[in-house]
This record gives C-alpha cells, structure tokens and sequence, in this order.
C-alpha cells in the first residue's frame, strides 16, 4: 500500500494544433497530424515542463496526440508510452464537416443523432468518457509515484474528466470548456486520491485567438473555421 502523504502529480496535455484545412470533425480517423504551429506549442510545451520531476510519458494513439508528447518524453529522456483510454470520443459526425449550411447539420438524417444531449446521442457516453479516463490517470499515478507524469489527450474526454472530477454535471456547452490547445489539466494525489486541480496554458500566445477558451465560434469557410474542430 502506498504512502497515504506521498504527492504525485499527472498533467493531461492537449494536443497541439493540426492540419486540417478542410475544416473536417476528424474524431479517431488516421491521418491527421499537427501543423507546424503544432509543432512549435508541443516544444513550448516540453520546455515548460523541462524542469519539472516527469518520469513516465502517455499518449493516446492517434498521431496529433503521439507528436505532441514526443518532445516531452525526449526532453526527459523517456519512452513514449500509449494508453488506447486516452482516445478522442467517439462521434458519428466523424469525417464530416459539421454546422448549419453545407456542414452536417443540414441534413435532416443526422438529426437523430442531436436528440440528447445529456449522454450525448451523438457519440461516445460521457459515462464512458469518465471510466476510461481514470483509468488512464490512475495508471499514471501509479507509474510515476512520487513523481509526475504527462498525459496527452483530447479536448472533449479531458474536460469531461475534469468535469467528474470537480463534480460538475457532464452535459455542457462545448463553447464553454476551458482546454485550449496544448493546455495542462493537472491533477495532484495525495496517495491515491486527487486533492487538486489546476490549468495553465503554457502556449497560449502561440495559439490564434478564434480556438482560445471561451472564444466565439468564426462564421464562414476556410482553414482558420476548419482548425476549430480540432478536439
């Protein structure tokens, strides 16, 4: 059993900006990999926490999310590891372009699909969101004991987990999550148990102020709308 006073630390990155100039909703689809403006939040990044006690690195699977934490584990001098639980959630609207106009939301057949938003019906249930993801943060507390690690992740499933964990409801209006790209979500333990929460956002001057927590949705076509889908 674990020393109920020791303190370790898990920050759960977002990952940083990607290449999407078709403004796709590109969910768990392959492909898809961070720009070069990405590239420069995840250095900016892994230089932040250069000085900080990281001894195990994580990310999920899918390439946005392994090319951000790459600069972290090599800063450190570590391998990257992969935990599936980590993963965008599931949305049907996955490939598509989604809005009112030439987006998803003008077809009638996709209406089913926005009927509850409180599991959503849409996607992956933020039930399952939670499981998965405290799973993900539990195993890295376990591997860095005493230490901290990093975790890269998405938008929606860290904000959700995040929500659990501040024992907010699930449902919410996506405009108003605070996790900008490549923002930390930091969750301390005292033992086996989260005390605290924090965010700080170490790249923020790097990232355009449309995709910034709280900023208001942009109007109309082309690459800087399409970044905002983004997750």
């Amino acid at each position: 059993m674990s020393d109920s006073k020791d303190i370790t630390v898990v920050h759960v990155m977002r990952h940083g900006e990607v290449e999407n100039p078709d403004g796709i909703l590109y969910g768990r689809l392959p492909g898809y990999h961070l720009s070069e403006l990405g590239r420069q939040m995840a250095e900016r990044v892994a230089e932040h926490l250069a000085p900080r006690d990281v001894t195990y690195v994580c990310a999920s699977p899918l390439e946005r999310a392994q090319e951000s934490a790459t600069p972290i584990a090599k800063a450190h001098g570590l391998d990257l590891a992969t935990d599936e639980r980590l993963i965008e959630a599931e949305n049907v609207f996955q490939g598509k372009t989604f809005g009112v106009g030439d987006g998803a939301l003008r077809n009638p057949d996709n209406w089913k699909h926005l009927v509850n938003p409180f599991r959503p019906s849409w996607g992956e249930p933020y039930v399952d969101q939670v499981v998965r993801m405290t799973g993900a943060l539990n195993a890295a507390r376990d591997q860095a004991r005493g230490h901290e690690a990093v975790l890269v992740s998405h938008q929606l499933p860290i904000w959700i987990v995040r929500s659990y964990v501040e024992r907010r409801r699930l449902w919410h209006d996506p405009r108003k999550r605070q996790c900008t790209l490549a923002s930390l979500t930091t969750f301390t333990y005292q033992g086996d148990r989260i005390v605290s929460v924090g965010y700080s956002e170490p790249a923020i001057d790097l990232v355009p102020a449309h995709l910034r927590a709280g900023a208001k949705p942009q109007k109309g076509k082309g690459a800087a709308q399409g970044k905002a889908f983004g997750a």
